[in-house]
């Protein structure tokens, strides 16, 4: 296993998903927590403390199922990450779309720039929030909520049974991803479907989480890109070139 640039990349074809009980904070963690969240949102009025799920293990369930242990949080407790001296630092859990064109490519989008992370490129997808108190997480959920992001961010409308279970990451944060790909549709109604979706959206005064999206192949792609990209993207670039081999035409 490879794991350059903070990232690691895990086959996947059984998830296994355990709740944990939430994190424990000291008197002192959650002061310092609460001021640099309150700080941000100064920065930033566009975040908002929504629950959201961390997830605190990953463990491998041989020969490619993994098992992940999650907590029901708010974005708040992200905050912890960048507070000195903190005894909980809680990872997110996030899932997202590897959306192949005919010609061989995936879709990457770049973050807009009144996002949390302006400018970055990434696959289509998002964090995700736990389910209703008392009710199980489950791997189902993951892919519906995969299917969503790609619809929101990319426009591309596609039920989440139709998307498979590929790749799991974890950066060197703690955070985890959940990879799926979905079926290959051809590059020019990707665009068209992207472009359909900011328009729209613009038109209702919203605007776009992803300001732009390309088509790209391999690692060597990322570098015609203006902007910091994810860790895993370039791992899941890599095995996406190995696995569909030369470029045809």
């Amino acid at each position: 296993m490879t794991q350059p640039l903070g990232a690691e990349l895990f086959d996947a074809d059984r998830l296994t998903l355990v709740e944990a009980p939430a994190p424990r904070l000291s008197a002192e963690d959650r002061r310092s927590m609460d001021e640099v969240w309150e700080a941000a949102v100064r920065a930033n009025p566009t975040l908002f403390d929504g629950p959201v799920v961390g997830c605190t293990g990953l463990e491998h369930d041989e020969p490619h199922g993994i098992v992940l242990t999650w907590v029901r949080a708010t974005y708040r407790y992200y905050a912890l990450r960048r507070t000195a001296g903190a005894t909980v630092r809680l990872p997110s859990l996030f899932a997202a779309v590897a959306q192949p064109s005919d010609d061989g490519r995936l879709l990457v989008g770049r973050m807009a720039p009144w996002t949390t992370s302006p400018g970055r490129w990434q696959l289509p997808g998002g964090a995700v929030e736990p389910p209703p108190e008392g009710e199980m997480l489950t791997e189902s959920d993951l892919r519906e909520h995969a299917a969503r992001e790609l619809a929101e961010e990319a426009g591309i409308e596609i039920r989440g049974d139709r998307l498979t279970l590929w790749q799991v990451t974890r950066g060197d944060n703690g955070s985890v991803g959940v990879l799926y790909k979905a079926p290959s549709q051809p590059a020019a109604w990707l665009r068209d479907r992207f472009d359909a979706l900011t328009t729209s959206e613009r038109a209702l005064g919203h605007a776009p989480e992803l300001d732009r999206i390309a088509l790209v192949r391999s690692p060597a792609d990322l570098e015609g890109l203006a902007g910091p990209h994810v860790p895993y993207l370039r791992l899941v670039l890599s095995r996406h070139a190995r696995r569909a081999g030369p470029a045809q035409g």
